[in-house]
């Protein structure tokens, strides 16, 4: 059986005395509506076609997977906005930051710095573009997280040492969580060969497993993620 609403009963059912006990009700109503409506949680996913959800159908992507992960897992008015664009680099990002952060985000996962390693960009200049896309997110008093990606090993020592610390020392620098690889999720418990079976054919891109992957081993992270919101 439905619950019924049960208004407290007065003398005189007419008039204005009526009429302002209708009108407090209808405020009360709209007062609920909009406490509801400020639960919701928005996440902004800014990054490269990794965020994007390159060679994937929408429904299958980092973005609405990690969206519906959390919303099964405490999370029921989490919005996940993907604000991935293929190809991007660090340069990229700084230059659309403030364009993004006009979806009034409640947090922000920033991924990117996987073209600029494949473009063997100078890590100086990446250092520098992160620091400006994590500086005007935390100038806007917002909870983000970091994610880093490992360099290969051709790349060399010294650059994979630079590449790497770049990400952590910047997640300091800024109070945001370190998240020292996007793709975690793919190679934890896996062999070369397990990996290789959760990317797509251009052996860059996760495939829809290789994303349920990752979204299940970053979720519990930006659950902390959305701990950290202020609404």
């Amino acid at each position: 059986m439905r619950p019924t609403l049960t208004l407290p009963e007065h003398s005189g059912g007419y008039g204005a005395g009526a009429a302002i006990r209708k009108l407090a009700f209808t405020l009360a109503l709209l007062l609920a509506g909009a406490g509801a409506a400020a639960a919701e949680v928005r996440i902004l996913a800014f990054g490269d076609s990794l965020t994007q959800g390159f060679g994937l159908p929408e429904d299958q992507g980092f973005v609405p997977r990690l969206q519906a992960w959390l919303r099964a897992n405490g999370a029921p008015d989490a919005v996940v906005i993907n604000a991935g664009v293929s190809g991007d680099t660090t340069a990229g990002g700084l230059a659309r930051i403030d364009w993004a952060l006009g979806e009034d985000p409640d947090a922000v996962i920033v991924e990117l710095g996987a073209n600029d390693m494949l473009r063997g960009l100078d890590t100086g200049e990446m250092r520098a573009n992160l620091d400006g896309i994590l500086a005007t997110i935390e100038a806007r008093g917002l909870p983000m997280i970091l994610a880093g990606l490992p360099a290969p090993p051709n790349y060399g020592e010294e650059y994979r040492k630079a590449f790497k610390g770049m990400f952590r020392d910047l997640a300091r620098q800024h109070g945001a969580i370190y998240y020292s690889s996007f793709l975690a999720g793919m190679g934890e418990g896996r062999n070369m060969f397990q990996v290789m079976r959760l990317m797509q054919s251009d052996g860059l891109h996760p495939n829809a497993e290789g994303v349920e992957a990752i979204v299940a081993h970053i979720g519990p992270v930006v659950l902390e993620l959305i701990g950290l919101t202020r609404r």
